[in-house]
């Protein structure tokens, strides 16, 4: 779970995350988030040996931060390996939904598209570029998944040691499609769940147009790579 600036909701997003299921741990990895986020999870550490911390110096980014945890999972020896937001925009209860069909599938996937939209609180213009986002690099990727950009997810340990996270070198959005058309691309199953969509109950959104033009030209690479049928340096 990485954060930054996420003190309002970190310490009930810790109880809600830990009372899902008694199989779960947390890593934050904190960005030296100025509200003093790191110093919340602190309190934690001395009495909850299921709850980690990582202090970042500075804000490296959701990709980075998503790559180191993926690595610690896998020197840890993890089984799964959730990432999801700390602003309750992804909602904990959700967690053993996923927990269910973790013998079944190497990546699952929760989807605010799978059934419909299931978004709340977004203003259309937000859920018009989301929704369309997601059928554009659907189409062009040739992946079959309907919500390429959620941060809602399970891997497997199997998945994670078929790509070369450390290769990555794309943030948010892009990072999502990026991780998706890497599990998909060498075969391990795949599900996607539907998922409620909630718009973060308080704090700053840290979407950028940045991130949105990044996702956009990785599209057009992975379909490039793809018809070229080259093969990917991170799988």
């Amino acid at each position: 779970m990485p954060t930054y600036n996420e003190a309002i909701n970190i310490e009930k997003m810790i109880h809600k995350v830990l009372s899902a299921s008694d199989q779960l741990e947390m890593l934050i990895i904190d960005d030296n988030s100025p509200d003093g986020t790191a110093t919340i999870v602190e309190k934690f550490l001395p009495n909850n040996d299921r709850v980690h911390l990582l202090k970042r110096s500075q804000k490296l980014g959701l990709g980075t931060a998503y790559v180191y945890g993926f690595g610690y999972a896998l020197k840890n020896n993890y089984d799964f390996v959730f990432e999801m937001d700390a602003d309750f925009s992804h909602d904990p209860d959700d967690l053993p939904r996923f927990i269910k069909l973790l013998d079944s599938y190497d990546l699952i996937i929760g989807s605010r598209y799978i059934e419909g939209v299931s978004v709340v609180n977004w203003p259309m213009k937000r859920l018009l570029l989301s929704f369309f986002a997601c059928l554009f690099a659907r189409v062009v990727t040739g992946v079959p998944v309907k919500d390429l950009t959620s941060g809602f997810k399970c891997y497997s340990r199997k998945a994670l040691e078929c790509v070369k996270w450390e290769k990555f070198n794309i943030d948010g959005y892009g990072f999502q499609i990026q991780s998706v058309f890497a599990v998909y691309k060498v075969g391990l199953p795949t599900k996607e769940i539907p998922i409620i969509f909630v718009e973060r109950r308080a704090g700053a959104s840290k979407m950028s147009k940045r991130i949105i033009w990044e996702a956009f030209w990785l599209v057009w690479k992975l379909r490039l790579c793809s018809i070229l049928r080259k093969k990917w340096f991170w799988i």
